[in-house]
Order: C-alpha cells, then structure tokens, then sequence
C-alpha cells in the first residue's frame, strides 16, 4: 500500500497536516520549570516548514516529578507561556503536542517532597546515588491515586494552553516505564508479576485522561517495543502492554526502544559519545557513572535506517488489521525513502527526532523535492549540548539558539532578561 507522506491523518479527535511527526526529545529550554522563548523559536521553526505535528518533550507533571531541576512542568504558572507557544504554532499552521510525564526514581533533583523517590518497587535508587539518595521506595496505592490525578491535572492545564495532543511518556526508564518494565517492577500485587500486571497501571492513567480530555485532545503514549538487555521487557510483552493501551482508549501508540540507564543505544541505534558526557559532570561519581555506561554497550552494527522495524512490525501484526489504535513508527528515520518505507509498512505517521534537530526546515525541503536525506549521522552529540547554556541543537551544523532566549519566559518581552 503506497501512501503519501504529505497527505492529512486523524489521530483521535484532530487532524493534521501531514504523517510527520516531530518525537519528543528533551529540549531542556526552560527557566525555573516554564518554558523560554527559545523554546518557542524551536517549535515555530519546525511549524514554519510543514510539520505536522511537533512534540514538545518532557513535561513533568508535578514538581517531584521532574528528572532535571530546570525541566519543564506543567503548572498554573507555566500555563499563559506554553500558550503562547502553541499559538505560534498554529499560526504556521500546525499542531502541538505534550510529552507528559514523572520521572518516579529516575531523578536529579535535590528537593524532592520526600527523603526516598517513588517508583514502582522499592531498592537500590540507581539515579539517586549520585545526589546521596541510596534507596528508593514502591508506590503505595495513595501514592498511584495521587500521580494518575497528576497526569489528569497536568492534561486539562495542556488543553488550556492550546494543545491539540498530549503524549504520556511510557518509555526509557521514566515512572510509568518503570511498572511496565521487569527490569524495575519487582511488585507481587496485580501491579506486578505478569505483563498484563505490569501494564496496569500506565492503562489506568492513560484512561483517567482520556476520559478527561480525550474527546478535544489526540491521547497518544509513548512505549519501548522492547528494552534491549537481558531480563528486559520483549516484543511479546510490549504486545500485551499494547492491547492494555488500545483497551484503555490510545488514539496512537509512537514506538520506540531502550532505557536511559541500562541500553540508551538501543534507543538510539548508535552509541552515545559518553566520553564528551563525562567531561561536563563535576564530579568524580559522575564521571565514573558515565565510565560504567561506556563500558556497558554492547559491539553494535553501523548505524542503519529504520533500525527498529522488525520489532515494529511484530508488534503491528500481533495487533491485526482491525486494530483501533493507530501507530507512529520511530527509529532512524533520516530519509523520503526511509519514511515512505514505514508509512507503505502500514504506519499512520512516522516520529523524528535528531534529523529534525540536524535540520529543522527537512519536511519542507522533501514536501518541495529539494532533498531527500538528511545530513545527520547519528554521532548523538546533539544529547550532550542538551545540558548546555543554548540546550538541544547539532553541533555538526552550529544551530544554537541565542542562549539569551534561554533566559526570557515564553510569554515575556525579551527585554525582560
């Protein structure tokens, strides 16, 4: 089945322009947890070049719910300054998108509410023992009461500041990852055990905001299609996890891989450059926790596009063709050719991250039959400008944003720096 990338899709109660999809991927452009005007200036641009939909990642849902101290968190406060981000947006014709989430253990933050940070079970905090935090402690059923009313709170403050999507992040070792994960989720009650168990809870959230918002806004959730190491969640039970979201009123599932600490190269297909990751931690134990990790990657193969397909399509037959959920493939799209490839796969949209960043204006330039791939390389160094003053962008090519954006309230006048 051949299908035209640029053709409009309806994802739940929107639709927008085109398949393309930009993946939520940390932008860490905030100011005291609100977003900057260099955010907005990142999400207009991609707008300004034909893209559908663009995601703005790593919304944290609540204070402790942050894995950075400066994340971005959706909040009364921060709600007039997303707003004027996808109003801008909308102006250029496109839509927007809320990546929400809780960081549960997988945290850096020094003032959490509590001396222990929540996750699914309790035991070592791998995260937390370089802020001196050495345990972590499993979620009560107050505390899952609380964190779902979070997301549902955090979802009807994204529909007031004017998205058209919001995106719970289920993926990479975050909160909700870490129920459906066995590499985390070592619980005996029906929140643990099996993978129906382990689903459970990310379906109850999903659920409680789809029923708030989900008949004005697209209800889209992020999942690994498998974690990659040994003992790791599989693509027979990311099947199970998938058939619990679709239950629960997912409008599209977007598909990726991998966890944070334990296969990041999963995710990304190709190695981090851990080595110029080390150098920016101050201390010794940060530096050694990136030593670990170098020492962990597997010999990988070269870098290859559309390098999570096979899993992608095992799980998007296990579904079958009546499935009601639609699904966003993710991984190494760099290419037309690549795109077009997953979209005739029988994907309804196609998610990318770092050729976007690489390039914001690549859609445009396909749509115009300008250039069919993309220049990057997949070097992943565009995740260690993340943590610096401009934030997200590729090195290769030098397109930081004014680091003074970085420092304005998306809603306030620059000279308000």
């Amino acid at each position: 089945m051949t299908v035209d990338p640029f053709s409009p899709v309806q994802i739940g109660p929107i639709t927008i322009r085109n398949r393309f999809i930009r993946s939520g991927a940390n932008e860490t452009k905030n100011k005291d947890m609100n977003p900057t005007k260099a955010l907005l200036e990142f999400h207009r641009t991609y707008a300004e070049h034909e893209l559908g939909l663009t995601t703005l990642a790593y919304i944290a849902v609540s204070k402790d719910g942050r894995t950075l101290p400066n994340q971005g968190t959706m909040s009364d406060e921060s709600v007039p300054h997303y707003r004027v981000i996808t109003d801008a947006i909308h102006a250029a014709g496109g839509k927007a998108s809320a990546q929400i989430t809780h960081g549960g253990s997988f945290c850096q933050i020094r003032d959490l509410s509590t001396p222990r940070a929540m996750s699914s079970s309790g035991g070592i905090d791998k995260m937390g023992f370089l802020m001196g935090r050495f345990f972590q402690r499993a979620m009560t059923r107050a505390d899952m009461d609380m964190v779902r009313e979070e997301f549902v709170a955090a979802a009807l403050r994204c529909e007031q500041a004017g998205f058209d999507a919001i995106e719970l992040h289920m993926g990479h070792g975050y909160l909700l990852n870490q129920f459906i994960s066995p590499l985390s989720n070592f619980r005996r009650d029906e929140y643990g055990g099996s993978a129906e168990n382990r689903a459970r809870f990310p379906a109850e959230v999903l659920a409680a905001v789809k029923a708030a918002v989900g008949s004005r806004l697209a209800i889209l959730a992020k999942i690994n299609l498998v974690d990659g190491v040994p003992k790791g969640a599989t693509i027979q039970d990311t099947i199970v996890t998938a058939r619990a979201l679709q239950a629960a009123g997912a409008d599209m599932l977007v598909l990726s891989a991998g966890r944070n600490i334990e296969s990041t190269w999963k995710m990304f297909g190709s190695s981090l450059p851990y080595d110029e990751m080390a150098t920016l931690q101050t201390s010794i134990a940060g530096k050694l926790q990136f030593a670990i990790l170098k020492m962990s990657v597997p010999k990988l193969p070269p870098f290859h596009e559309n390098y999570l397909m096979e899993d992608a399509l095992t799980l998007k037959a296990a579904l079958g063709p009546d499935r009601t959920v639609k699904l966003c493939y993710l991984g190494g799209v760099q290419s037309l050719t690549s795109a077009k490839a997953a979209l005739d796969e029988g994907f309804e949209a196609v998610a990318i991250a770092r050729a976007l960043i690489h390039d914001p204006t690549l859609v445009s330039q396909w749509k115009a039959g300008t250039a069919d791939k993309s220049g990057c390389t997949a070097c992943n160094r565009c995740v260690v400008v993340m943590y610096g003053p401009s934030g997200t962008y590729c090195p290769e090519v030098g397109n930081a944003i004014d680091p003074k954006l970085n420092q304005i309230y998306a809603g306030e006048p620059e000279h308000a720096a």
